[in-house]
């Protein structure tokens, strides 16, 4: 957690920041890092400004609906999310670039040209924590994560789910599926809330609810786009239990047992919304006003395929920017 902010009196602060420019790149010092984390101690900053303009121009092009959340932060955390967006998002296209998403396993060449890049992607990770960064994102993490006590295992594990994506088109259970929610979507939450700063562990465990909740919301959209290119994520067993074949998801023929279905994980999400939103009573005001808008943006998802559990089937759901300015303005309102 990020120590010394006004949620965290108990613990003694230890870092000394200027704040000689837009994107707070002065010196950084760092006494030790924090009990059972895996981060490193280093004196010297290694980004620069035009590293920082990088992550901030990739995040406002890309973060489609992120980034109405992001805007409301303080300069300083608005830089290291970006960031940590910017990281996350170059693992994630090579996803995008796997062209139809063939399961790995299935054509040895491709799955060796993916796995090398998931290897850079690692070593990558590795120079980072080492302090070796080589490229503009890498060396705003390698920063970010000595200020914000990120821990690797958490960048590790988006890797991980990352690659999971493209090697696992069905998922057997729920508990299955969470697993995967939680290292492409949790993760992230996590080293956003140690950014913010946070009052009590318990910060952690409803982010990763709200990761989850927020991942299950984009299962459900995509539902008919990703059972086109042959992924289903949605539980087989919970598909067995309700009676849809997987070929309604892709044809998008309205049935009652879709919409059964649909109504059940709705709920679901509903329930992960209301328990991971509690973090927002452990994190600062401003960070809580972004919270509540990237939240508030996949609730506001989920209401429209409440109203009509057939919407995925047509295809995928989306906010206008009118709808997704109102969120904003709510939330900050919700956060005052």
């Amino acid at each position: 957690m990020s120590a010394g902010s006004p949620n965290t009196p108990q613990i003694p602060a230890r870092r000394r920041r200027s704040h000689d420019d837009e994107f707070g790149t002065g010196d950084l010092r760092l006494a030790t890092s924090g009990p059972g984390l895996e981060v490193p101690t280093r004196d010297v900053r290694l980004a620069t400004k035009d590293d920082a303009r990088y992550c901030r121009d990739l995040t406002r092009r890309e973060a489609a609906n992120f980034y109405w959340g992001f805007v409301v932060l303080p300069r300083d955390q608005r830089t290291a999310i970006y960031a940590l967006y910017s990281f996350a998002r170059e693992v994630d296209d090579d996803v995008d670039g796997a062209g139809d998403h063939t399961p790995l396993q299935s054509v040895p060449d491709e799955r060796e040209a993916i796995s090398e890049r998931f290897r850079k992607h690692r070593a990558r990770l590795e120079r980072c924590y080492s302090g070796a960064a080589e490229d503009p994102v890498m060396r705003m993490l390698s920063d970010i994560v000595v200020r914000y006590e990120i821990p690797q295992s958490d960048l590790e594990g988006l890797i991980d789910g990352v690659e999971m994506d493209l090697a696992v088109t069905r998922y057997h259970t729920w508990d299955d599926a969470r697993r995967y929610c939680e290292l492409v979507a949790s993760t992230i939450g996590r080293m956003c809330v140690r950014v913010f700063s946070f009052s009590e562990p318990a910060a952690l465990k409803y982010a990763d609810d709200l990761g989850v909740a927020m991942q299950l919301t984009n299962i459900l959209r995509d539902v008919r786009e990703d059972a086109a290119m042959g992924r289903v994520y949605l539980p087989q067993d919970e598909l067995k239990l309700f009676g849809v074949p997987e070929m309604v998801l892709s044809s998008g023929e309205r049935t009652e047992e879709w919409e059964a279905l649909a109504r059940f994980e709705i709920e679901r999400a509903h329930e992960l919304f209301d328990r991971g939103l509690r973090v927002t009573t452990l994190i600062p005001r401003r960070a809580a006003a972004c919270v509540l808008t990237m939240a508030g943006i996949y609730e506001r998802l989920l209401a429209e395929m409440e109203h009509d559990p057939y919407l995925p089937l047509r295809g995928r759901a989306s906010l206008s920017g009118t709808n997704k300015l109102a969120v904003m303005l709510r939330s900050w309102l919700r956060a005052a």
